[in-house]
C-alpha cells in the first residue's frame, strides 16, 4: 500500500495482543520478510454467502488454498529474474510459510469470497502476504497499518472510520472491503493492468503514472517502468508467493489446508457493548475476542458503531441468547459523576478516559458549556474487568517503563504556567513522551496541580532512557533515512526521543551526519499516538 506521508492513528494498549508474544514487523523487503510468531486464534468468517455460480473445482474444495488457485488470473512470470529470486525466498522458509498461514486462517476464508464476489484474481486473496504477512497490528516505516498497510490518508478516502474508539485498518471486515475498492479503482484507472493497479497500491498512483510519462515511447509495463526500489520488489513478491501456492509440492513447500468454511461469523449487536462483558457472554477469553476483533482501541465497541463482533462460528448462537437476556442498562457499566466547580467537559473527559463527544452525546449535551452541581453519566469499563480501563493499563504500562528503563519517575505537579511544551524543554524529552506515559494526547490541555509522571530529571541532571519496555504495542521498525532527514525529524515523525533513538543506534548516532540511505532501528508504540 502507498507508504509516503500520512500520519499514525491512534490504538489500543498493551492487553490489546496479550494473546501473542512481543514480536518485530520487519518490511517485507529484501532484508528479510515480516514473520515472527504470534499466537493465532482458530476462527472461521463470513458476512455474506458466496458468488454465483461457483465453478466445478471451486464447488468440490473445501480447501483455501485449492480455492484460491482455481481463481488465478495473472501470468506469475516465473521465468524472470525478479520473480525467481523471491520464490527461491519463499522455498527456502517453510516456517514463514507456517506462520503467515496460521495467522491468515481465521480471515482468508472471507478475503477469498469478497474477492469471488467482484470476479477478481485471487492472487489478490495473498496480498496481505507481502503487506503484512496477516498481522493486523502489523506497522511499516511509512506508519501504514493492519492487514492490508493502508495510512490514514487513504483509509479515510475509502471511508475507513480512525478515531479514539476505532481504527477501521485494523479491522479486517471494513479493511477489506476498503482494498478491494481501492485495488479496483486503480485497476481501472490503469488500463486494466493488475500489476500496475498493485505498484500503485504500493507507492501511489501519482508514481506509477510520472514513471509511465518518463518512459520512451509511453511504454506503460511494470517492467519497463523506473519506480521505487520497494516497488520494484513488492509485485515480483506477489507472483512469487501465488507460483508457490499454485504449485507447492515444486518448490518443497507444504501447506496445511484451511477450511473454506467460515471461521467467524459478523454478529450485529445493536449498540454499544462492554467488550469485556461480550467475552463473558461468548464464554471466550477477552484477549481472544480483542484478537478477532482488533479494529477496536478502547475497552468497549464504538458508541457509534460499527454495532459488529466477530465471533467463532461456534459461539454465536449461545452469544446470541445471552446477549438477548442482558438488560440493556448492563451493556455498559455506567458512573455518575457530580460537575464540580471549574471542570469543564475536556477535564471530566481525560479523568475518566473518554472522549467529549461520547459525553456530550450520553448526557444529551448540546455545545461544551455545564453547570457545577449538575451530575453527568459517564461510561465506564466494567467493574469485574477492571484490569482492562485505561487507568490499569497505563499503570501496568509505567510499572513496565520503571523496570525497562531503571529509572524511578518524576512525580512533576503541575505548576501554573506550564505546558507539556515547556515541561518537553524542562526535562529534555518530546512532547509525546510525556503525553504516552501519562495516557494523554498531545493537544491535552494540563491544570495546575495535576500529577504528571516523567521518566527522566530536569535537563541540568538528566539521566539517559534506555530502551522501551518490550510489549506487545510495540514494533521493531528497520528505517531507511531520507535526504533531509535528521534525528530530530525522525524522532518527531515516530514520536520517540532523540536519546532514544541514538541508544538503539549508538554506531549511526555517533557519525556527525546522517546521510541518506542510512538504516535506522526503531521501536514504535503501534497504539500510542495519531
Amino acid at each position: 500500500m502507498t507508504k509516503t506521508s500520512h500520519t499514525l492513528a491512534v490504538s489500543f494498549s498493551a492487553f490489546l495482543v496479550v494473546a501473542s508474544s512481543a514480536y518485530s514487523n520487519t518490511p517485507p523487503d529484501r532484508e528479510g520478510h515480516p514473520g515472527d510468531s504470534i499466537e493465532s486464534l482458530t476462527m472461521v468468517d463470513t458476512l455474506g454467502a458466496s458468488p454465483e455460480p461457483l465453478t466445478p473445482t471451486q464447488a468440490a474444495s473445501d480447501d483455501v488454498w485449492d480455492r484460491i488457485r482455481s481463481g488465478f488470473q495473472l501470468d506469475h512470470q516465473t521465468d524472470r529474474r525478479e520473480v525467481r529470486a523471491e520464490i527461491d525466498w519463499f522455498a527456502g522458509h517453510q516456517d514463514y510459510i507456517d506462520r503467515f498461514s496460521e495467522r491468515a486462517r481465521p480471515h482468508l476464508s472471507f478475503i477469498v469470497t469478497e474477492l469471488e464476489k467482484q470476479n477478481l484474481p485471487l492472487e489478490l486473496a495473498l496480498l496481505p502476504v507481502v503487506e503484512s504477512a496477516f498481522d493486523p497490528f502489523a506497522y511499516s516505516h511509512g506508519r501504514a497499518s493492519g492487514l492490508w498497510q493502508f495510512i490514514p490518508a487513504t483509509a479515510r478516502l475509502q471511508g475507513l472510520r480512525i478515531d479514539w474508539w476505532y481504527d477501521g485498518r485494523r479491522d479486517v471486515v471494513d479493511s477489506t472491503h476498503g482494498a478491494i475498492d481501492y485495488l479496483q479503482h486503480l485497476n481501472a484507472r490503469l488500463d486494466d493492468d493488475w500489476l500496475l493497479a498493485l505498484a500503485a497500491y504500493n507507492s501511489g498512483e501519482g508514481n506509477v503514472r510520472g514513471a509511465i510519462r518518463r518512459q520512451p515511447q509511453g511504454r506503460r509495463d511494470f517492467w519497463s517502468l523506473h519506480l521505487p526500489r520497494e516497488t520494484q520488489g513488492y509485485v515480483p513478491r506477489l507472483l512469487a508467493i501465488s507460483a508457490v501456492v499454485a504449485d507447492p509440492e515444486r518448490y518443497g513447500i507444504t501447506l496445511k489446508p484451511i477450511s473454506m468454511a467460515p471461521y467467524w461469523k459478523a454478529v450485529d449487536i445493536g449498540s454499544q457493548l462492554d467488550l469485556a462483558r461480550a467475552a463473558s457472554l461468548a464464554d471466550m477469553k477477552t484477549a481472544d475476542l480483542y484478537q478477532l476483533n482488533s479494529g477496536f482501541n478502547q475497552w468497549s465497541t464504538h458508541p457509534e458503531g460499527p454495532h459488529r463482533l466477530l465471533l467463532p462460528a461456534d459461539r454465536v448462537d449461545s452469544f446470541e441468547a445471552n446477549l438477548a437476556n442482558l438488560p440493556p442498562e448492563e451493556r455498559i457499566s455506567w458512573r455518575r459523576h457530580k460537575i464540580r466547580p471549574g471542570e469543564s467537559l475536556g477535564l471530566i473527559a481525560q479523568r475518566y478516559r473518554t472522549t467529549v463527544d461520547t459525553l456530550t452525546s450520553v448526557n444529551d449535551i448540546r455545545g461544551n458549556l455545564i453547570r457545577a452541581g449538575d451530575s453527568l453519566l459517564i461510561p465506564t469499563a466494567s467493574a469485574q474487568q477492571q484490569y482492562l480501563t485505561a487507568d490499569a493499563r497505563l499503570a501496568r504500562d509505567q510499572a513496565e517503563w520503571k523496570d525497562k528503563y531503571g529509572l524511578d519517575p518524576t512525580q512533576h505537579q503541575v505548576e501554573a504556567g506550564d505546558s507539556l511544551w515547556k515541561l518537553s524543554l524542562d526535562y529534555g524529552v518530546s512532547m509525546r513522551q510525556i503525553a504516552r506515559w501519562n495516557g494523554i494526547g498531545t493537544t491535552t490541555t494540563i491544570y495546575p496541580g495535576q500529577e504528571l509522571v516523567i521518566f527522566a530529571t530536569p535537563v541540568a541532571n538528566m539521566t539517559e532512557i534506555a530502551a522501551p519496555p518490550d510489549t506487545e504495542v510495540l514494533r521493531k521498525v528497520n528505517y531507511r533515512v531520507r535526504k533531509g532527514e535528521s534525528l530530530a525529524l525522525i524522532a518527531n515523525k515516530f514520536n520517540l526521543t532523540v536519546n532514544n533513538i541514538r541508544k538503539w543506534n549508538r554506531e549511526a548516532a555517533a557519525a556527525k551526519y546522517l546521510q541518506p540511505g542510512d538504516r535506522l532501528t526503531l521501536y514504535v508504540d503501534v497504539t500510542g499516538t495519531d
